[in-house]
């Protein structure tokens, strides 16, 4: 997520993507037949789509057409439509927009395909900090002793905030801040904090966040498979809770707190009247608001853009670095694709560093590169330290648990920490703890 959670734009951008990409399948589609040519169905998901659909046509070839298939929104159902194909060994999907936690598990099952070569090569290079690759980036795609996936774009959240309303709280935000100190921050000065609480896999990114910042972890030994240690039943654990509960009780919790999501946050921002906000968020926000200017949800002018400021992300404890998210997509070839070697051919091509540069100019989707990093920091188009700031925080962030079983893992954790308004640091870890215990042990039923 994104998703990985992967980053999500405004409802209205998604709905309009998804109708984008359905007419530029019938196109696509109707040239395949055409030609005769094997087409490859690509499945994308809802986030930069008009870049994915020119690409599409671009890496198409003389003997191959890219056919665009749209997911689902959410995370968690574009896991459920992907883990459907596969299981039933589907052949026609040959190219697919995965969610870095969903790596692990499709590769386990066995329904990528290897990716072998030069790609792999650099991969097993960046992910011992040597390579063209972001290490957390890198990371990503790799299982057990072997390359699953393209890295595309690496994706992380930064805390984005009014520079107005942090001047008036006197926070300084060059220097590390804390979660508690922020959400004080915005409740002293009639401001709100914008995060991502609903029941979906994005309230597990923000958890994991707050676990991983105290120094713990949701599990450990994933490698053990249902055998993995349940580690969230500790300090670290109830420092995650503390941090969700003061928000909670918080005057600075928006109105839609148990339900809101990465779009629903944005519109508080650059409210008509009002201090704006505090939000973590993904890298896609700075081109929403430059998108924005001078419309509803968006700023003013551009002089009202110049308040929007960003830091890294919160840190749970004082003290303690903080892990900022990392999300993003990879890309996957389908282990039953009728057309494997196309297929890795096409993944190689859509995962260029020409597509990853293009990718974040236009849709702010950064790359899972530094060479592509260098193009855009020269490109002009970002402010310079927002750029670096979101590449530190690929490499210095916190995955989420890189597991077989993640699909388990994430629905036991929002079961028992939704909804928000209900966590208490006394009792949710615990009770998650047992639960996933229970649920990996195949004695508890999600």
């Amino acid at each position: 997520m994104t998703e990985h959670v992967p980053s999500r734009p405004t409802i209205r951008r998604a709905v309009a993507a998804v109708a984008a990409s359905v007419l530029a399948l019938t196109g696509l589609a109707a040239c395949s037949g055409d030609s005769g040519k094997a087409t490859l169905n690509w499945y994308i998901n809802p986030d930069g789509v008009d870049t994915f659909i020119k690409w599409a046509k671009k890496c198409s070839t003389d003997d191959y057409t890219i056919a665009i298939q749209s997911l689902p929104t959410s995370a968690t159902d574009q896991r459920v439509q992907l883990a459907r194909r596969l299981a039933a060994e589907d052949s026609s999907t040959d190219l697919m927009n995965l969610d870095p936690v969903f790596v692990a598990e499709f590769a386990n099952a066995g329904w990528l395909a290897k990716v072998k070569g030069s790609v792999a090569d650099e991969v097993q290079t960046s992910v011992a900090g040597d390579g063209d690759y972001l290490k957390g980036a890198a990371d990503t795609v790799t299982w057990e002793d072997g390359v699953f996936a393209f890295p595309l774009w690496a994706n992380t959240q930064v805390v984005w905030f009014r520079r107005s309303l942090a001047e008036a709280a006197g926070l300084d935000m060059t220097k590390p801040v804390t979660w508690e100190q922020v959400i004080k921050a915005a409740a002293d000065n009639k401001g709100t904090v914008g995060v991502q609480a609903n029941k979906y896999e994005a309230y597990v990114v923000w958890i994991n966040a707050l676990v991983q910042g105290a120094g713990g972890d949701i599990v450990s030994d994933t490698e053990a498979g249902n055998d993995a240690k349940v580690d969230i039943d500790s300090d670290a654990g109830r420092a995650a809770a503390e941090v969700i509960k003061q928000l909670a009780d918080s005057p600075a919790a928006q109105p839609d707190f148990s339900v809101s999501n990465e779009g629903t946050s944005l519109g508080q921002m650059f409210p008509a009247d009002g201090a704006g906000e505090f939000m973590t968020n993904w890298t896609f926000v700075y081109k929403n608001y430059e998108g924005l200017i001078g419309k509803p949800g968006g700023p003013a002018d551009k002089e009202q853009l110049k308040d929007l400021g960003w830091a890294r992300y919160p840190a749970t404890v004082e003290g303690e670095a903080s892990k900022p998210p990392i999300g993003g997509i990879d890309i996957g070839v389908g282990a039953y694709s009728k057309h494997p070697e196309f297929a890795m051919k096409a993944g190689q091509c859509i995962t260029s560093h020409e597509v990853q540069v293009d990718l974040a100019l236009t849709d702010g989707l950064m790359p899972s590169t530094n060479t592509a990093y260098e193009a855009v920091i020269k490109d002009g188009s970002y402010p310079a330290d927002l750029v670096e700031l979101w590449r530190t925080s690929v490499d210095q962030g916190g995955p989420r648990p890189k597991s077989a079983f993640y699909g388990l893992i994430s629905s036991a954790i929002q079961a028992r920490w939704h909804s928000p308004n209900s966590v208490d640091p006394d009792t949710t870890p615990k009770r998650s703890a047992d639960y996933l215990q229970g649920v990996l042990e195949g004695k508890a039923l999600l």
